[in-house]
């Protein structure tokens, strides 16, 4: 450890962070990522790997491919990374594992660590000649002077995934979970502001782990079990929480469980502003009715917006033109999205301008249902241009939407 503890006239720019007596981030930040599969990251993001100095020097997670010299340089105002000798794998998408290979070829660990469904994936991903080792559920890795227990959290959000606890330094490695996309050069919770966090780890929890919150809950259970002292709570993205580490685990709580609220949204596309003004007189309508509406049209709302603004919803309305006897495309792509994100809890309704077939608003009723959405009514289709009576009839489907959900809060 003295030798490797030698880094005299290692100059680089890129510098590790020290989090507590033994573990130092040495990860990289994104300043330009503007979409991470589907979503817009409007405030780029961090791949955030830990270097922990232990009498077995340990480093957990790597970094996306391109960002693999900015670790190492980090790493190496630390320690020679030639003295890593083991390397713990918490998840294997390409953002946490793509630095896997090239990390491997420079520091020739003695042993590299993964869930059993995470040596399945690294294999595949990068067909490596060096042997994978499985850690399970509940083991405690020995580093020599400290332990490294390892948590499986299946599907939070990969197969794959797992957790880690350092029993010295208190520190919880959660991967993916509690964190968020943010580009900061700060790293720590309480050096952002408390709006930026709640936004930003709203966003990712809306966008990546929606669709697992029973999942979600379950980890909390369990960690609330374990009762384990924590310091920090380490993800592998956005800040590492210290002195807000019970608000995280309340707002994940409080998104998991997604309890119905009076917010509807009510999202539509238009082509000649028929369906347009529909969706304004719904909106009308569920106001007047009590509940809080979100109107957004499709071409001025990202879809990762959507579901944002959905994951504390308590209703979804969704508007379609037909064209070619179908919904209106940037409709479908929205709801392919939200269908994967599998949100609860919701009721809904469906309505649509049309020329002569008006077979959208069918199909988007077709997939509300299987949305698991509780319509409210049939679709509401209008023939070209609504006249008065139309528009009566959207605000009275709002007013509709409007005393369902109320009544379902209220319960």
């Amino acid at each position: 450890m003295t030798n490797c503890l030698d880094t005299s006239g290692n100059y680089s720019p890129y510098r590790a962070v020290r989090i507590s007596d033994h573990v130092y981030w040495v990860g990289a930040i994104d300043w330009g990522l503007r979409d991470f599969h589907g979503y817009t990251t409007e405030r780029g993001t961090t791949y955030n790997a830990y270097l922990i100095l232990a009498d077995t020097v340990t480093l957990i997670d790597t970094v996306r491919a391109p960002f693999v010299p900015e670790m190492l340089e980090r790493v190496a105002s630390v320690i020679d990374p030639g003295c890593i000798d083991t390397l713990v794998s918490l998840h294997s998408e390409m953002d946490h594992s793509g630095g896997l290979p090239a990390v491997i070829a420079r520091t020739n660990p003695a042993r590299v660590l993964a869930s059993p469904n995470g040596v399945k994936a690294l294999m595949d991903h990068f067909h490596l000649e060096s042997a994978l080792t499985t850690v399970k559920d509940s083991e405690v890795i020995d580093l020599g002077n400290m332990g490294l227990t390892v948590l499986e959290a299946r599907m939070l959000h990969w197969p794959d995934s797992m957790l880690a606890y350092l029993d010295a330094d208190k520190v919880f490695f959660t991967n993916d979970a509690f964190g968020m996309h943010l580009a900061s050069s700060r790293r720590f919770d309480d050096e952002e502001e408390m709006a930026v966090l709640e936004h930003e780890a709203k966003n990712y929890y809306a966008n990546i782990l929606t669709p697992y919150s029973g999942l979600v809950l379950k980890l909390l259970e369990r960690v609330t079990s374990l009762n384990l002292p924590v310091s920090l709570v380490a993800p592998d993205h956005g800040p590492i929480w210290r002195s807000h580490i019970a608000t995280v685990l309340h707002w994940y709580r409080t998104w998991a469980e997604q309890q119905p609220t009076t917010k509807a949204v009510v999202l539509y596309d238009t082509m000649w502003e028929s369906t347009a003004k529909m969706a304004r007189a719904i909106t009308e309508g569920l106001s007047a009715g009590g509940a809080t509406p979100r109107l957004m049209p499709i071409h001025g709302s990202h879809r990762s917006d959507i579901a944002l603004e959905l994951i504390d919803a308590g209703a979804l309305l969704v508007g379609s033109p037909t064209l070619n006897n179908n919904l209106f495309p940037p409709v479908a792509d929205v709801l392919t999205y939200l269908k994967g994100l599998r949100k609860q809890n919701l009721i809904g309704a469906a309505f649509g301008s049309y020329g002569w077939g008006g077979e959208a608003v069918g199909q988007v009723q077709d997939i509300l249902t299987a949305m698991k959405i509780d319509l409210v009514a049939d679709g509401l289709k209008v023939k070209y241009v609504p006249d008065g009576a139309a528009l009566a009839s959207c605000y009275a489907l709002g007013q509709d939407v409007a005393a369902r959900l109320l009544a379902k809060v209220a319960r």
